[in-house]
């Protein structure tokens, strides 16, 4: 009777770790799937900081890049920030964060939302150290920063 038992809770152990993993992969699937989706050259649409829309000039000169996990911003020609970056798709909004590696705010983090719409991305973060935004506003003295990219390259990543 004792030996019924103890082989009854191992197969719900190993239901319940092969239920776990297959969920795991799952999530990794939709990760993966995002990452690719932001690979490649985006041009800034829209931009604020602050509660204040980024003026035209700067907003014109502005591109993202992204290969694998990392992010290059320029802006004119110049690095602006650069950063490596993690997703969670399973979160609502999805959330992404900012690990800091060029530019004025290296070494902080930045925590994040994004939005990916076809060839549109958008985002929303927190200043360094702050909480993350839930919603992709931003208001005179939040600190945060939200843009809209949209992709240049012609070239479509297969997933």
């Amino acid at each position: 009777m004792k030996s019924m038992k103890t082989i009854r809770h191992m197969f719900l152990v190993g239901m319940l770790a092969m239920a776990v993993s297959q969920a795991l992969a799952g999530d990794e699937q939709v990760v993966k799937k995002d990452l690719a989706q932001l690979q490649g050259e985006w041009s800034m649409v829209s931009g604020s900081a602050d509660g204040e829309p980024m003026p035209e000039t700067m907003r014109k000169t502005m591109k993202r890049i992204c290969k694998g996990d990392e992010v290059t911003v320029m802006m004119g020609g110049q690095v602006f920030l650069k950063t490596k970056f993690t997703l969670d798709p399973s979160k609502n909004p999805k959330t992404i964060d900012y690990q800091m590696t060029e530019g004025f705010t290296k070494g902080k983090t930045q925590l994040g939302i994004y939005q990916l719409d076809g060839d549109t991305f958008k985002s929303s973060f927190g200043a360094p150290g702050a909480e993350r935004p839930k919603d992709f506003t931003s208001k005179p003295g939040d600190g945060r920063t939200v843009s809209v990219w949209k992709r240049t390259n012609a070239e479509k990543l297969k997933n």
